[in-house]
């Protein structure tokens, strides 16, 4: 009887599982204070909100801290998660917006990227394990393609970056991205070094 008892999976994680919301709780706060994301989002175009978003990042402070955060190695598509998903918690546009955002966002970053001279940056986590974005060996033996008799030479492919355009990014930011941006990159990391 002194032996003392076994503790069990939910004891050892410390999770009291009957310390969660009840089913059904969120429907019963007041209508009268609704969340930010339950009320009219302040952008209903993608253009516009992502005006917003070039303005926020672009800020002295946030981007000196933005281009570090870049330059440790944190992933482009992880920083643009964590933007979008802020704005959409606090009231500044809907899902649907959010995620017509994801593309130009990440072509921001990566155009702030180039800009402050990260060559490096990873665009993703696991990109390095990535059979598509690598490139092959010099060990590879060439093979008959079209039959002919002659081994065919593999085509190289070189790691290309994508660069914003007008098809991803709206005119009006993309002519901001090219002139406002470089000079706002340089004064960050002028200031840094």
């Amino acid at each position: 009887m002194a032996e003392r008892l076994k503790q069990n999976s939910i004891e050892e994680a410390g999770v009291n599982p009957f310390n969660a919301p009840i089913p059904g709780e969120s429907l019963t706060t007041s209508p009268d204070n609704p969340k930010a994301w339950e009320r009219p989002p302040e952008h209903a175009d993608d253009d516009d909100a992502m005006e917003e978003i070039y303005l926020l990042l672009t800020e002295q402070d946030k981007l000196k801290e933005l281009i570090n955060i870049i330059n440790d190695g944190t992933p482009l598509d992880e920083i643009a998660q964590v933007v979008l998903y802020k704005g959409y918690t606090s009231g500044k546009y809907n899902p649907d917006v959010m995620l017509m955002l994801i593309e130009p966002t990440i072509y921001l970053l990566i155009a702030i990227s180039d800009y402050a001279e990260i060559n490096d940056y990873v665009l993703y986590d696991g990109e390095e394990g990535d059979p598509d974005t690598e490139i092959p060996d010099d060990n590879i033996v060439p093979i008959d393609v079209d039959g002919d008799g002659v081994a065919d030479e593999p085509e190289v492919k070189t790691k290309e970056r994508a660069k914003p355009d007008a098809s991803s990014v709206d005119a009006s930011l993309l002519s901001r991205i090219k002139t406002e941006l470089p000079s706002k990159v340089k004064e960050a990391t002028q200031g840094e070094e």
